[in-house]
């Protein structure tokens, strides 16, 4: 039986199983990934404390080494300042390359002929499967 002969409501069916399956799976790799992240957290804060009670950077063990590091994070609660600040200063590297995909369809969508030099498009189908109420 090829593909387009199996009667739609069929392969609706048969969708809506395997969706339901992947999404309870979902839930449960999602539950146990962050629980053992929650546990891999603890021990990091203790491997933490441990250097920090012990005045050291890096320790050494037969299982193998940790050391700490400084990880930073930058952002901006005034985009409309740090734009400012970025184009006095001419400092675009700041920023990162990408599009706003809402934002770059509806400025389409209103401005179809004014398209930006170099944008790319790409288009697919896709389905959508809404389980019918009963």
């Amino acid at each position: 039986m090829s593909e387009s002969t199996i009667p739609p409501d069929k392969l609706v069916r048969v969708y809506v199983k395997m969706r339901t399956a992947h999404e309870a799976l979902t839930k449960e790799y999602d539950t146990k990934i962050k629980d053992l992240e929650t546990l891999m957290k603890q021990v990091k804060s203790a491997m933490l404390g441990y250097l920090t009670e012990q005045h050291l950077e890096t320790a050494n063990t037969a299982e193998g080494m940790f050391y700490r590091t400084i990880k930073k994070r930058y952002w901006t609660n005034d985009w409309e300042a740090m734009g400012k600040f970025i184009v006095e200063n001419n400092i675009p590297e700041l920023l990162e390359k990408r599009l706003h995909q809402g934002n770059t369809q509806a400025f389409i969508a209103e401005n179809p002929d004014l398209l930006p030099p170099g944008l790319n498009v790409d288009s697919e189908y896709s389905i959508t499967v809404k389980v019918a109420k009963k």
